[in-house]
């Protein structure tokens, strides 16, 4: 039961705490740096967990189970404390990038309640590629957030304003990841009415 693929997927669920902890204070740029790399060191994990159970024949109803968890746990884990720490604030709109976390929170919870819903009916709903996209999206804006935060010189001066070029890029993909998100929970969601009287 605990193979070489699901103990990967453990240890990011064990990391987390230490990541929230790493992240709690946004003004520790060596703090952050060390959360910018244990959160690499979970994204890689996230992949070879994945690779090495399909490759070894090692998939699991554990690992099925626990994957998409611990991706879950991190991705929320990370929003929440951003948010809180005033980590999703840019120009213009000040701290409305906190919608587009929201949006991506919500999704993740209404689609793990469709699939158990979908479970129970014995009907399986592939992960799309466009949820895949998502996903990367995803991803790289959590790492671009931290990095930004790690750090801060790291600036791009447009006249009067100077932007901070890995949170720019946090925020922007942050966006595209939950427009995807829209678009890939919609699809669920069609999915699902299809099966509920």
């Amino acid at each position: 039961m605990l193979t070489l693929p699901n103990i990967l997927t453990l240890s990011r669920i064990v990391a987390m705490p230490l990541l929230a902890f790493l992240l709690w204070w946004p003004k520790w740029e060596f703090g952050y740096g060390l959360a910018f790399a244990l959160y690499c060191l979970m994204g890689i994990t996230d992949y070879f967990d994945g690779y090495l159970a399909r490759s070894s024949g090692a998939v699991s109803k554990l690992g099925v189970f626990l994957d998409p968890i611990a991706d879950k746990i991190m991705v929320a884990a990370v929003i929440l404390v951003l948010t809180a720490q005033g980590v999703l604030t840019g120009p213009y709109v000040g701290d409305m990038h906190v919608i587009a976390g929201l949006i991506i929170l919500v999704r993740e919870i209404a689609v793990s309640g469709l699939r158990e819903f979908l479970g129970g009916l014995q009907v399986s709903v592939p992960v799309s590629r466009l949820a895949k996209w998502k996903t990367t999206f995803q991803m790289i804006s959590l790492g671009a957030l931290i990095l930004g935060a790690a750090m801060p010189w790291w600036n791009l001066d447009l006249g009067a304003l100077a932007i901070n070029v890995p949170h720019t890029v946090g925020l922007t993909t942050l966006w595209g990841a939950a427009v995807l998100t829209l678009i890939t929970g919609w699809d669920y969601l069609r999915v699902g009415l299809k099966h509920m009287d």
